[in-house]
C-alpha cells in the first residue's frame, strides 16, 4: 500500500506527538513513584536525628542562620511582625515604604517689576510659510529633475531647477532629500522634504 505526501506528513506528526505524550506520561510516572520517599522520612519518629533535622525551629529569629530550615508553619508569629514594625528605612533614595512622594520645591527666581525696555519700531512681522507640498517626482532618465509640488488649495505644479509656481515660488534647488523654494514677494526661502504622504 503506497502513503500519499500528505498522509506522510500527517502520520510524522501523529507519531511525535505520541512519542512526545510518551516522555511526558513517564516523568509524571516517575515523579509520582519518587514522591512517597519523604512522606516516609516525615513519618518516622519526632526523637529520630532526620525528623530533626527536617524539623523547623519553633523559636528563633527574623534572620534564619546559615544551615537553619525554614519553617512552613502557618501560624501567625506576632513576635516577628513587632521586630520588622520597627525597622527603619535608611536608604539614600525615595523611600518605596511610603504613600506620599517628596516633592522638591521648584527654584523660584527673583521677578523684576518693570517690563523691558523697548529701544525704536517693533522688529517686522516674520514673513509668511511656503505652503507647498511635495507630490511626487516627474524626471525620465536623461532629462534634468522636475517634481510635482501642490499648493493648500489643491493646484499642482510641475517644476524643475528655476522654474516659477503659482507667480510666488521660485524652485531653487532639488537634492535626494528636499527642494529649495524661495518666496519671491517675501525674499523668503525655506526647504521641502522629499516625503511623500
Amino acid at each position: 500500500m503506497k502513503i500519499g505526501t500528505e498522509d506522510r506528513k500527517k502520520l510524522i506528526v501523529a507519531l511525535c506527538l505520541m512519542a512526545a505524550a510518551l516522555v511526558l506520561l513517564g516523568r509524571w510516572l516517575f515523579t509520582m513513584g519518587s514522591s512517597p520517599a519523604p512522606a516516609a522520612a516525615a513519618s518516622a519518629s519526632p526523637s529520630s536525628p532526620a525528623a530533626r533535622a527536617h524539623a523547623a525551629p519553633r523559636v528563633g529569629k527574623l534572620i534564619a542562620k546559615p544551615g537553619e530550615r525554614h519553617s512552613l508553619d502557618p501560624t501567625l508569629r506576632l513576635d516577628w511582625l513587632k521586630i520588622s514594625e520597627d525597622t527603619k528605612y535608611e536608604g539614600k533614595g525615595r523611600n518605596i515604604f511610603r504613600a506620599e512622594m517628596d516633592i522638591p520645591k521648584p527654584i523660584v527666581t527673583p521677578r523684576t517689576d518693570k517690563p523691558p525696555e523697548q529701544t525704536g519700531p517693533p522688529p517686522p512681522p516674520p514673513p509668511p510659510p511656503i505652503n507647498l507640498k511635495f507630490f511626487g517626482f516627474a524626471s525620465k532618465p536623461g532629462e534634468p529633475k522636475r517634481i510635482f509640488l501642490a499648493t493648500e488649495g489643491g493646484d499642482v505644479f510641475i517644476a524643475g531647477e528655476g522654474d516659477i509656481i503659482d507667480r510666488r515660488y521660485r524652485v531653487l534647488r532639488i537634492t535626494p532629500i528636499a527642494v529649495e523654494v524661495e518666496d519671491v514677494l517675501y525674499n523668503n526661502r525655506q526647504s521641502i522634504p522629499l516625503t511623500q504622504g
